[in-house]
């Protein structure tokens, strides 16, 4: 290292430097990653990275580094190359991960919400940006919102998912249609009540974000029942921490099988994000399989499982309304229970069509509203 030029502000190691940043002070920055994230290893059109550290013959060393104006400027030894790093950026980056705007916490919400749930007409969210953003803004924070004043069509729905994205298609196809059906293959498609659930738990990955458009409801009963799952898991860990425990770390077998399909998974009852928090639930008992764990295990599980579905019960979460013709819920299938009530099939028509998206999709779209950029 004694022949590598270093400038003012810069202390060389062996596999690293450290530079003095405005806001930090002396800062360590590793030498393979430095190279790999000059601003010239990304195509400028696709934003894609276009270097290969791969096919480095040797570990990248600086040949020279100085501070030069507001950034650090490297000359790379063995190679004909001279990266440069705005000092704010590389704060950035020792800061922590990259900003995300879609990364906001999640807003609990209890059985008082439906007053104040988010609503915005179908026609805003095609023409007015700050509408859509809004919207989208509102699913990632509180899990729901509702579009109003849509179209009683087909093709409205799809629009609607093309705000976010594609429809994700399950084993029940692109869509689904919530009537009563002659021979159902599905509790939904009945007039009979509808358990609290979150949908398709059988799938490996079960779709993120679900669409009901109601097209028809002048039927007798039908109240639509819908929770915050991040609230009730919650209020578990505070009430019950080992039973919260329990649910968090132990995953639970659920299919569905009919004739051209037999699905299968396992998944975890509360699922947390990387700092702990809890990011979403699923649960559905007529999904549910066997379960498969040691019986011994049994002896704990099942007290906290039915500890936690007796809470969701509680009158404190369960927001109760009966859904209109022309609007759409949009929620989190990982985050919202929902279910409903009996109705009477002979009392009037009722019918909803839904489809899913994805939670990638749905934070997508709310960055690019957002306005990131891959530097800054």
């Amino acid at each position: 290292m004694a022949t590598v030029e270093a400038g003012e502000g810069i202390r060389l190691a062996a596999k690293g430097l450290d530079v003095a940043l405005p806001g930090r002070g002396d800062t360590y920055f590793n030498y393979y990653w430095l190279r790999d994230n000059c601003s010239t290893s990304f195509d400028r059109e696709t934003r894609e990275r276009v270097f290969d550290i791969f096919h480095l013959s040797t570990p990248p060393a600086p040949r020279a580094a100085r501070i030069v104006g507001d950034a650090l400027v490297i000359e790379w030894a063995g190679e004909d190359h001279v990266s440069t790093y705005p000092l704010s950026w590389l704060e950035s980056c020792a800061a922590g991960s990259r900003f995300d705007p879609a990364d906001m916490p999640r807003q609990p919400w209890y059985s008082d919400h439906y007053a104040t749930l988010h609503r915005v007409p179908f026609a805003s969210l095609r023409a007015d940006k700050a509408a859509l953003a809004g919207w989208l803004k509102a699913v990632l924070v509180e899990g729901v919102a509702f579009v109003t004043d849509m179209p009683d069509s087909d093709e409205a729905l799809t629009e609607l998912v093309q705000h976010i994205g594609l429809v994700r298609p399950t084993f029940f196809g692109e869509y689904f249609d919530v009537r009563t059906h002659i021979e159902p293959s599905n509790l939904a498609y009945t007039a009979k009540a509808l358990e609290l659930h979150t949908d398709t738990p059988a799938e490996e990955l079960a779709p993120g974000i679900q669409f009901l458009h109601c097209r028809a409801n002048s039927v007798e009963g039908g109240d639509n029942l819908f929770l915050d799952g991040v609230a009730v898991a919650e209020d578990l860990r505070y009430e019950a921490p080992e039973d919260f425990r329990i649910l968090s770390e132990t995953r639970v077998p659920y299919y569905c099988e009919h004739d051209t399909y037999d699905m299968r998974s396992y998944q975890r009852v509360i699922e947390l994000d990387d700092n702990g928090a809890v990011s979403g639930v699923t649960i559905s008992q007529h999904m549910a399989d066997v379960f498969d764990m040691p019986q011994q295990d049994l002896d704990a599980f099942y007290p906290a499982f039915c500890r936690f579905g007796q809470m969701l019960q509680r009158d404190k979460y369960l927001m109760r309304f009966n859904i209109r013709a022309g609007e759409c819920i949009v929620f989190d299938n990982h985050r919202i229970v929902h279910g409903r009530d009996a109705y009477s099939a002979t009392s009037g028509d009722r019918y909803l069509r839904g489809c899913y998206a994805d939670r990638g999709e749905l934070r997508s779209a709310y960055r690019i509203l957002a306005g990131e950029g891959r530097f800054k």
